[in-house]
C-alpha cells in the first residue's frame, strides 16, 4: 500500500505543491464544489501548479441536499475533466445545511457516468454507512470507496469488498503521519496497490516521476 496521496480544500492556507510532491505525495485531491452553487476559490490557481510539480490531480465534489442533477452539473462545468482528472463525490453529513440523500447520490454518480463514461470514486464514512444500512444493491457499488476513518484498521461499508483509498487523519487524528511538507497537518490518504495501480486508477500514461517506495512524507 502506498502513503502518497493528499486532499485539499481552501481549508489549507499555505500550499507548495513543489515540496509536496518532492517529499514522495503522488496524487492531490482538491475540492472543487459544493452544492449547486459554491466553487472553491483555490480549485482553479491550485490545479496548473500541481500538474507542473508532477503530481496526479483529482477532483471533489461535497453533496448536499439540493437538486442532484444540478449539483452534477455545477461540478462538471467548474472541473471540466480531462482523461487523467479523477472525480469523486464526496457523501458526509452537511453540517450547515441538507445533507445529500442516499438517492441524490446515486442521482449524481449516474449523471457524472453518463457525462464522462467513468464511475467516479466515492469518499464517505459513518453517514455513507448508516444511509447504505439496509441496501443490499445501489449503484453505489459501481464507484470506487475512498473511506474515511481516523482509526487503526478502517471497517468500510458492506457494498464495497474493498476499499481503494483511505483517509486514515484528518492532520490531527488519527495515525501517523499527519503532516506533508509544503502544507503541514492536511488530510493523508493510503492507497490500497501499487505504483502501477495508482497510475492505472487515474487513467494516466506513467509520465510522472517514479515514485521512491519507502520515502517518509
Amino acid at each position: 500500500m502506498l502513503n502518497v496521496v493528499i486532499d485539499l480544500s481552501h481549508h489549507n492556507a499555505t500550499v507548495d505543491f513543489a515540496q509536496i510532491a518532492a517529499s514522495g505525495i503522488r496524487a492531490v485531491f482538491h475540492k472543487a464544489t459544493q452544492g449547486t452553487g459554491y466553487t472553491d476559490p483555490t480549485y482553479a490557481p491550485r490545479k496548473p501548479l500541481a500538474l507542473e510539480a508532477g503530481l496526479l490531480w483529482g477532483a471533489y465534489h461535497f453533496g448536499d441536499g439540493s437538486d442532484a442533477i444540478t449539483q452534477a452539473t455545477h461540478f462538471l462545468n467548474v472541473v471540466k475533466p480531462g482523461p487523467n482528472d479523477l472525480l469523486v463525490l464526496d457523501i458526509e453529513q452537511n453540517t450547515s445545511g441538507t445533507s445529500m440523500t442516499l438517492a441524490q447520490a446515486e442521482q449524481f454518480v449516474t449523471q457524472l457516468f453518463k457525462a464522462t463514461g467513468r464511475w467516479p470514486g466515492v469518499y464517505g464514512g459513518s453517514y455513507l454507512k448508516n444511509l447504505l444500512q439496509g441496501n443490499g444493491s445501489s449503484v453505489l457499488g459501481n464507484c470506487w470507496l475512498w473511506w474515511a476513518e481516523y482509526a487503526a484498521a478502517p471497517k468500510i461499508a458492506p457494498l464495497w469488498p474493498e476499499w481503494t483509498l483511505w483517509q486514515y487523519t484528518d492532520g490531527y487524528s488519527g495515525p501517523t503521519p499527519h503532516t506533508v511538507t509544503g502544507v503541514g497537518n492536511c488530510d493523508r490518504d493510503q492507497f490500497v496497490g501499487d505504483e502501477a495501480a495508482l497510475l492505472r486508477l487515474w487513467g494516466a500514461s506513467g509520465t510522472v516521476a517514479p515514485v521512491v517506495l519507502g520515502t517518509t512524507v
